[in-house]
């Protein structure tokens, strides 16, 4: 526990500068792909990646996530759970290479047959570094986890972009989602200098395997649940449908995605160490969820206010009919910046059957909705989707903070500052760009109308809501000695 503070801001800050490169590099080689495939080629490969996005699910089985939160684990049983995740990625390939069929017949599209063969590939290449990267969360070497992400994007956008320009087409997307993943192994492998012992049994990993198997059939349940719409949409609409809506879901979850993803990875290592800690707990968490929302509210305000000009900047005009499916996604951009933090709560306090239960609840009533509003294509879908994320956020956030020491009031509290900050941010930024917008280029309108959204909201929160502190705190750890890695807590064996 010693210098936790330190590490925490410290290990948020590498996550939060490789989100920003690896924002980039995505953003980049989007607006690139974009213009060098067509939507088909984007929607033949989301085709695929709906149904191999749910099997990647159990490449982990969830045991990364159960060895990063038990306080001691032994390396019998480090070098155990790494066996038993190497099998699940062989189990996960050969599962795939018989779906091919399957999926090929479903969409009545016989070129996915070797495309998802192709993709079960990665399935191997995941599993192979699930516990190393386990490993350097539980050391809180989050700068060297950072660089290994950014590198493999490097790795794998350059060959995607390769492959598109020599004409390679939707394999250039394919290769590319393989490339990076095994680029990330080999990284870790290369940090961590670990190599695992032969498995051995009676070692105590079952409930490790209880934990990972519960939190695994959760994370399977709210994948269904978030990405059924995509299934649908390429079913009935075709993959010139699917391939407008995925660039649009892309767009609108791109930053959040590598925002929660890293400041949920640092959060949740903190947390699962202070679950006996209940003040500190509720201290930390707090914090993290107010810095999540705090960057997240403007990327909302933005794609709401700003789509069109948005979308013609980053993907060119022959992606137009993406913007209004972006301006109607833009609400969950903002709902998944509530909800995901909640994830940390009750995954580092062990309670990852709740969490099962409130995904099983919430599951039909998401695909309910966007059955509903699958008979007026990818536009009525997200606007369902964006309906049903709306009205779930306040039962969802009470069933997840019952019993835990954090209240509905102290999410509120949180929530009204930036909330407050962004609606002063974005009529203020509104009123600017339509006076002037009507004079000058998209872009320059763009960039206008962001300026003073960021401007203004950064401004308000720092200044206006008190929130000046908490960021003034974390530049203070910041400024603390850097310690050496934190070691594995191991138990004698």
């Amino acid at each position: 526990m010693q210098d936790l503070k330190g590490k925490t801001i410290r290990g948020a800050l590498a996550r939060l500068l490789a989100l920003a490169a690896g924002f980039l590099l995505r953003l980049g080689s989007l607006m690139v792909m974009a213009r060098l495939l067509s939507p088909k080629d984007f929607g033949l490969v989301g085709m695929v990646t709906a149904f191999t996005g749910a099997l990647g699910l159990f490449r982990d089985f969830g045991l990364s996530s159960a060895a990063i939160q038990r306080v001691t684990v032994t390396e019998e049983q480090i070098s155990t759970l790494f066996w038993i995740n190497l099998s699940l990625g062989a189990l996960l390939v050969l599962v795939t290479l018989a779906m091919a069929p399957a999926i090929a017949a479903f969409y009545r599209e016989p070129r996915l047959f070797e495309m998802t063969a192709v993709l079960a590939s990665g399935f191997l290449f995941n599993a192979a570094g699930i516990q190393h990267s386990a490993l350097l969360q539980r050391q809180m070497r989050f700068t060297a986890l950072a660089m290994i992400s950014v590198l493999s994007s490097i790795v794998g956008i350059a060959i995607g972009i390769g492959g598109a320009k020599a004409g390679y087409g939707y394999w250039a997307l394919v290769v590319m989602t393989v490339v990076s993943p095994l680029v990330a192994t080999i990284g870790v492998w290369a940090t961590t200098g670990w190599v695992p012992r032969m498995p051995r049994r009676r070692i105590g990993i079952r409930s490790m395997v209880h934990f990972g198997g519960t939190l695994t059939l959760n994370g399977l349940v709210a994948y269904v649940a978030y990405n059924a719409e995509k299934v649908m949409i390429g079913r009935f609409w075709g993959p010139d449908a699917i391939g407008i809506y995925g660039r649009a879901f892309q767009l609108v979850h791109l930053p959040t995605d590598n925002l929660n993803s890293a400041v949920g990875e640092v959060a949740f290592s903190a947390l699962s160490r202070l679950q006996d800690d209940p003040i500190r707990f509720k201290s930390y968490f707090l914090k993290g969820f107010s810095l999540v929302l705090g960057l997240t509210l403007p990327i909302t305000i933005v794609c709401a206010l700003f789509a069109d000009d948005l979308v013609l900047c980053l993907l060119g005009p022959k992606w137009k009919d993406t913007a209004a499916i972006v301006r109607l996604l833009a609400p969950t951009i903002a709902i998944f910046a509530i909800i995901n933090p909640l994830g940390w709560l009750t995954y580092s306090l062990g309670l990852v059957a709740r969490s099962l239960k409130i995904a099983l609840v919430f599951a039909p009533i998401m695909i309910a909705g966007c059955v509903i509003g699958l008979p007026y294509g990818p536009q009525g879908v997200a606007f369902s989707y964006s309906a049903v994320m709306t009205g779930w956020v306040i039962p969802h956030v009470l069933w997840c903070v019952h019993g835990t020491g954090i209240s509905l009031w102290d999410i509120l509290l949180a929530l009204s500052r930036p909330l407050a900050s962004g609606i002063l941010a974005g009529a203020l930024a509104l009123g600017v760009q339509l006076m002037c917008g009507q004079f000058i280029s998209p872009l320059a309108r763009l960039a206008l109308g962001s300026s003073v959204l960021l401007i203004t909201f950064f401004g308000v929160l720092l200044f206006g809501t008190g929130q000046k502190s908490l960021y003034l705190d974390l530049l203070r750890g910041l400024k603390a000695p850097l310690s050496t890695a934190e070691e594995i807590p191991l138990s004698p064996v």
